[in-house]
């Protein structure tokens, strides 16, 4: 009786602890996901490692002319080749959404802007043609 019961025990205890090991492999994995990335800018690129979105707070800075921008958060969503279309941005004095037309135009731009305690709306069209919405 006590040669089987030696092989029994022998197979529970090694049960037991292959349980214990397939259990701190499945929470060891599941602490390898970050919970939050940190990062000072995110760029996502396309196949060709071309910029295509990115992210970027932009410091606090004085243009040469005296005009001061504020830090800003900035989202960029950039065409194949290469313009910003889409930019979004915010900062504590204003926040913004502006949409540029196809590579092909320079003046086609639509510019949703809170700026203090202002607001508007800017179309302008390729043939020049601006207009402006504001409360």
């Amino acid at each position: 009786m006590k040669v089987q019961r030696l092989p029994i025990l022998l197979a529970l205890v090694n049960l037991a602890l292959l349980i214990f090991t397939v259990a701190q492999m499945r929470s060891a994995a599941a602490e390898s996901v970050p919970q939050v990335v940190r990062a000072r800018a995110l760029e996502i690129v396309d196949e060709r490692g071309r910029v295509r979105a990115s992210l970027n707070v932009l410091p606090a800075k004085t243009e040469p002319n005296g005009e001061a921008y504020a830090e800003t958060v900035l989202l960029r969503l950039i065409t194949e080749r290469g313009r910003p279309s889409v930019k979004i941005g915010a900062s504590e004095q204003a926040a913004g959404i502006s949409l540029t037309g196809p590579s092909n135009t320079k003046q086609t731009w639509v510019i949703l802007e809170a700026k203090g305690t202002a607001t508007s709306l800017r179309l302008k069209n390729e043939d020049g043609r601006e207009q402006i919405v504001a409360p």
